[in-house]
């Protein structure tokens, strides 16, 4: 006998399935566009300078040990984190009303907050953009949350946000429901609300008393400003909420596999702070225990070290601003093709992805016949686009769309 013969086989991650296709495929030519890491125009993995830098003093100092963190994790690491979401000048901060715990990567802290979220307030009900990240409906609900609904985001006809229906489904939502906001770079639209947009946004949130979750995975790295990137959950923050926004380091610091991430909570009474280090420190302790060190004190060496500081704002514009230039060859060359539809979505979006409006039928062909890697759904990977591959990947949308044609 066995326990496991109930055990059926579960359905593969797109990303990750795709990944290893394209590693498997021999074609001289394939692309990958569907995995969401940074790519220099070589494609290849970047480590930031930076973070060599920063590894060779910790390397070098004989004072590091291998002892087990706290079980929030390194607190100057924390710190400095959510001084550089709110900005150091920002009330929260003064009045120690803010604080972070130090999570694995940004999902960590969506982990943790969720289930502290669900266990310790009794929330039941989730929102979620349509679409978004893959992995949010999962955590939640993981976490101990009943029910998942969405809000619509993403107009396919205007290729862009679609604020009416987002609102609206605000309106309609419960009170003391949670709501998942991205807090730049939407995954997997690239498609961000504008500053007055998010004024409406918080509005209906303070109105239907909901409560925000942001999802904070791009900060520096979607426009090269780390204090645009964070406007949204700094206006909330002005505004008098209190939000739990989940940080991760993946992708400004290149540290994927290190798992480095922060839950910055902001609440508005200083007397919560103690009640709800020692109720996350319960649900750490019975999840994982403490974090890793490695990651957090790459960071955190950096983020005190005003040039090493420097020299990190540097490197996230050099990411930034060759994923900025790789969206405008895109767009020139699907539109010196000729290309059905209009393409300016491609540059009005912002970040690591592109929703380019491909449907699902028109994706499998570009995986299929072109060896072109990208999610079903449409979206893309800018990242992996260079300036070698532009012209084929332009191509192959092109082809793709003059073979299976669609309304655009």
């Amino acid at each position: 006998m066995s326990w496991f013969n109930s055990v059926e086989l579960g359905p593969p991650i797109e990303v990750f399935q795709l990944t290893k296709q394209f590693l498997e495929d021999d074609f001289p030519q394939k692309v990958n566009l569907g995995v969401g890491a940074y790519r220099t125009d070589e494609g290849k993995p970047w480590v930031l300078p930076v973070v060599r830098a920063a590894e060779k003093v910790l390397a070098n100092d004989e004072t590091l040990n291998k002892e087990y963190l706290p079980v929030l994790g390194l607190d100057v690491f924390s710190s400095l984190s959510s001084k550089m979401l709110l900005g150091v000048e920002n009330p929260a901060i003064a009045e120690n009303r803010a604080f972070g715990v130090q999570t694995l990567s940004g999902t960590g802290a969506l982990r943790v907050g969720a289930e502290f979220l669900a266990k310790k307030l009794g929330k039941t009900i989730f929102y979620f953009s349509k679409p978004t990240w893959e992995n949010h409906r999962l955590l939640f609900l993981n976490a101990g949350f009943k029910e998942a609904r969405e809000y619509r985001y993403w107009h396919e006809e205007k290729r862009g946000l679609d604020l009416e229906g987002f609102l609206e489904d605000l309106r309609n939502a419960p009170e003391g429901a949670v709501v998942i906001l991205h807090a730049c770079a939407h995954n997997p639209t690239g498609c961000d609300p504008t500053e007055e947009q998010w004024g409406e946004i918080a509005k209906v949130i303070k109105e239907k008393k909901l409560f925000p979750f942001f999802d904070s995975a791009y900060q520096g790295f979607a426009s090269g400003d780390l204090d645009k990137d964070a406007w949204a959950v700094r206006y909330f923050v002005n505004q008098g909420f209190e939000i739990f926004c989940a940080q991760s380091y993946a992708k400004n610091f290149g540290l994927y596999n290190e798992r480095t991430g922060n839950l910055t909570v902001v609440s508005n009474n200083l007397a919560n702070v103690a009640p709800l280090k020692s109720q996350l420190t319960l649900i750490i302790r019975g999840m994982y225990s403490n974090p890793p060190s490695h990651g957090a004190r790459i960071v955190a060496h950096v983020l005190n070290n005003k040039e090493l500081f420097d020299q990190w704002r540097e490197n996230i514009k050099t990411m930034s601003s060759r994923i900025i230039q790789m969206r405008k060859r895109l767009r020139e060359e699907l539109e010196s093709l000729g290309t059905p539809g209009s393409w300016n979505h491609i540059t009005d979006q912002i970040g690591m992805f592109s929703y380019t409006g491909l449907n699902e039928a028109q994706s499998l062909l570009m995986v299929q016949k072109f060896h072109v890697y990208m999610l079903k759904s449409g979206r893309i990977s800018m990242c992996g686009i260079t300036p070698n591959n532009v012209n084929y990947v332009a191509k192959s949308i092109f082809e793709t769309l003059t073979t299976l044609p669609a309304k655009y």
